[in-house]
């Protein structure tokens, strides 16, 4: 049975949120200025919750899909509390930032405080949502990994807006140019079709 596809397509896809892609330099002025100091302390302090995720990602890529679901249940438990707590971090790394330079600067990063909360939340109900499932039956957990799986398609969805939000204005440039917010998780577009039978 292949029970682990799903999780590794969409945990990536969430991943993918802290992967913003180079784009043009702000103005050189005064705010500019202010602007990448801001961008780069937010950033030196993201790359190691980026890890975190990436770790995550890739200890579900190991899993054995066809083993025992006593043992995917744990993987996939401990994969999503890493995961929830390291987008909680990404949360108050932004709210500790306070508000960035340049117009509708408090906006941004009050999106990128709501936005990762949200995530770290959907997490962590992944995390409930899998510690749930009946593992004394075979099909029954099967069954029930699909729902998690759908899940999934959600929180990558979300993440996916989340990522769209991060690259507006000044500020998303600013961030762009940081290489501690250029790090690149894995493309879940590399993962196979989710499947739970």
């Amino acid at each position: 049975m292949k029970l682990n596809h799903g999780r590794r397509a969409a945990l990536s896809g969430a991943a993918v949120l802290l992967a913003l892609a180079p784009l043009s330099a702000c103005s050189s002025d005064d705010t500019g200025k202010k602007l990448d100091t801001w961008a780069q302390g937010v950033c030196d302090q993201t790359a190691a919750q980026t890890k975190k995720i990436n770790d995550a990602n890739t200890s579900l890529t190991k899993v054995d899909s066809g083993g025992k679901p006593q043992d995917v249940q744990s993987a996939d438990s401990a994969a999503f509390q890493q995961i929830s707590d390291a987008y909680k971090s990404l949360a108050g790394i932004f709210d500790a930032a306070g508000p960035a330079p340049g117009d509708n600067g408090d906006a941004f990063q009050q999106n990128a405080v709501t936005s990762f909360t949200g995530l770290s939340t959907q997490y962590a109900a992944l995390k409930k949502q899998v510690d749930g499932l009946d593992t004394t039956d075979q099909a029954k957990f099967a069954a029930g990994l699909q729902g998690v799986s759908d899940s999934f398609s959600k929180a990558t969805s979300d993440g996916d807006k989340a990522l769209s939000a991060l690259r507006e204005g000044d500020q998303g440039k600013a961030l762009a140019k940081q290489p501690g917010c250029q790090s690149v998780p894995q493309s879940p577009s590399t993962a196979p079709t989710p499947t739970a039978s």
